[in-house]
C-alpha cells in the first residue's frame, strides 16, 4: 500500500553530527511532499527546537515533540495531543535524581528550566540549540504545574541503566521512561510516546497504519518504529532498533533518510 505519512526522528536520525538537514535529504522530502505525502517530526526535542527544522522543510503539519508529549502544528500552532506528568509525580521523580545526584531538569510552556549552569545543563541547552530559564529551586518553579518532561544527564551510562531499570520498575505502569541519547534519561506521561502521538497525526489525516512510513536510531523510537506499517532504522541504530525495524537503511552521516525515501516512496510511484 502507498505511503501516505512519513515520520522521522532528527538527533542521528535526519540531522547530521553538526545538526544539519543535509541538501540531499531536504531534496527528498521535498520531493515526497510534492506527490502529496505528509511528513512530520517525532522527535524528543522540545516543540521551539524542533520548529526550525520544519519551517526549513515548509512543513505545514502537526509535529510530534517531547517524545510525544505535545504534538503541535508547526504553522497554526494548534495543538493536537498534549500529555504532561501529573504534578505529585513529577515531584517524586525529581526528588529521586536529586537524591541521585545527577543533573536533572523540566519543561513548562516550551521552556527549559535549569536550577543553575551546571555544565551537563549548558551541553542540552546548546544541542536543543535554545535558552534556558535558570531557576534558584525547580520544585518551587513546577509548584501546582504539570511539566511536560523531566530529564536526567550524566556520562555514567552504566548509572543511567539502572536508574532507568529501577523507574520502570516503579512507574512503568503510569510513565514513559526511555533514553534517547546514552547519557539522557527521559521521563515523560505513559501516554506520551511516539507511537500514540504518531496514531494520533494518522488519524487525524485518516490514514491507515500500513499507510505509514516511521524513521529512527534509538530506543525512544522503538515504540513507532514497531506502530508503522513501515519501520526504518538507521544504520547507526542501537541494535535492538535494528532488529524490530523491517529496513535498516544507511547512517546519518550516509543520508539514510534519502535513501529510505527513495526506496519507499520515490521510486514506488504506484504505491505497490
Amino acid at each position: 500500500m502507498a505511503i501516505k505519512l512519513v515520520a522521522i526522528d532528527l538527533d542521528d536520525t535526519l540531522l547530521d553530527a553538526g545538526l544539519k538537514i543535509s541538501q540531499s535529504c531536504v531534496r527528498a522530502i521535498q520531493e515526497v511532499q510534492a506527490r502529496g505525502v505528509r511528513v512530520t517530526l517525532a522527535t524528543g526535542r522540545m516543540y521551539r527546537s524542533a520548529l526550525p527544522y520544519a519551517k526549513q522543510l515548509q512543513m505545514d503539519l502537526p509535529l510530534i515533540t517531547y517524545q510525544g508529549a505535545l504534538v503541535k502544528n508547526s504553522r497554526s500552532g494548534d495543538i493536537l495531543y498534549y500529555r504532561p506528568v501529573a504534578y505529585n509525580v513529577s515531584v517524586e521523580i525529581m526528588q529521586y535524581f536529586r537524591r541521585a545526584g545527577v543533573h536533572f531538569h523540566t519543561y513548562l510552556d516550551d521552556q527549559l528550566y535549569l536550577e543553575g549552569l551546571t555544565e551537563e545543563g549548558k551541553m542540552y541547552s546548546n544541542l536543543a540549540g535554545v535558552e534556558p530559564v535558570i531557576v534558584k529551586d525547580l520544585f518551587e518553579a513546577i509548584k501546582g504545574n504539570h511539566p511536560i518532561k523531566i530529564m536526567a544527564v550524566t556520562d555514567n551510562e552504566k548509572m543511567l541503566v539502572e536508574m532507568e531499570e529501577e523507574l520502570k520498575h516503579r512507574y512503568g505502569k503510569s510513565l514513559n521512561i526511555t533514553r534517547s541519547k546514552p547519557f539522557f534519561l527521559e521521563i515523560m506521561d505513559r501516554e506520551a510516546n511516539k507511537a500514540d502521538a504518531l496514531q494520533v497525526v494518522a488519524n487525524h489525516y485518516g490514514i491507515k497504519r500500513s499507510q505509514v512510513l516511521a524513521i529512527g536510531d534509538s530506543y525512544n523510537d522503538l515504540a513507532m518504529i514497531e506502530w508503522a506499517g513501515i519501520g526504518v532504522a538507521m544504520g547507526n541504530a542501537r541494535k535492538v532498533v535494528k532488529d524490530a525495524a523491517d529496513f535498516v537503511t544507511s547512517s546519518n552521516e550516509e543520508e539514510g533518510v534519502t535513501e529510505c525515501l527513495h526506496r519507499f516512496v520515490l521510486e514506488r510511484p504506484d504505491g505497490n
